[in-house]
């Protein structure tokens, strides 16, 4: 990665080699924020699982106490009264069939896609398309469940989707630089929590690794995971 001008000072002036309390880091963090826009807490969590055994890979969904602060575009595939309940719930975009050719043509203007269990069969045409935009509705994901407006509020309220990469580190923006200190180390220690509530079964030994925390434009400070707990 490259290191700008502005990250330069930052290492010069921070410690990036020690291990900080969650709020200590939090808190360096926001004071050192420089982007004109507001940044994204990052957070980043080396597990200590073989990514290239399907049976030690985590995927999941946590939804975050004080929300992300990102405003997701929701679409929702289902039928008859369901379309109603999505609607009140807050989707941006519902459909079936129609929804389907939406897709198919390449139109694509939603950041997550719920779909009833009764759709699916037209959800496997499309999933060429939408697979690789990581967009492909799954039940280990509460995104294909029959419950499709308890579904629309958990990912409007900042329900934030995590899974491990081939390095088996999880990444995943867990609040805006702007929230209060304490809401996102609430955030923060909510998701590491669920991290090790996912913990699989043939995984020995320690599971989470290290912890690292930055801001989008920021240096990573690696955190004292027993402060986490």
């Amino acid at each position: 990665m490259k290191i700008t001008r502005n990250n330069k000072k930052l290492i010069e002036s921070i410690d990036i080699s020690k291990t900080y309390e969650p709020i200590e880091a939090i808190k360096i963090l926001k004071e050192n924020k420089y982007a004109k826009f507001d940044e994204t807490l990052e957070v980043a969590i080396n597990l200590g699982i073989d990514s290239n055994k399907t049976d030690q890979g985590i995927r999941g969904v946590a939804s975050l106490p004080k929300g992300t602060g990102k405003s997701v575009n929701v679409a929702v595939l289902t039928k008859g009264d369901k379309q109603k309940e999505a609607k009140d719930a807050g989707a941006d975009l519902v459909g079936d069939n129609d929804l389907i050719e939406t897709i198919s043509s390449g139109k694509i203007s939603f950041d997550l896609l719920i779909a009833s269990p009764d759709m699916m069969p037209s959800v496997g045409k499309v999933a060429k398309i939408l697979g690789p935009k990581g967009l492909m509705p799954n039940p280990k994901l509460g995104t294909v469940t029959p419950d499709i407006a308890n579904a629309v509020k958990n990912a409007k309220a900042g329900q934030v989707q995590f899974k491990n990469d081939k390095s088996g580190i999880v990444h995943a923006g867990i609040g805006k630089m702007s929230f209060d200190e304490n809401d996102l180390l609430e955030n923060l220690k909510f998701f590491y929590s669920s991290i090790n509530k996912s913990k699989p079964e043939t995984v020995k030994g320690s599971f989470v690794k290290k912890v690292t925390i930055a801001s989008t434009m920021g240096v990573g400070l690696e955190i004292n995971l027993a402060s986490l707990r």
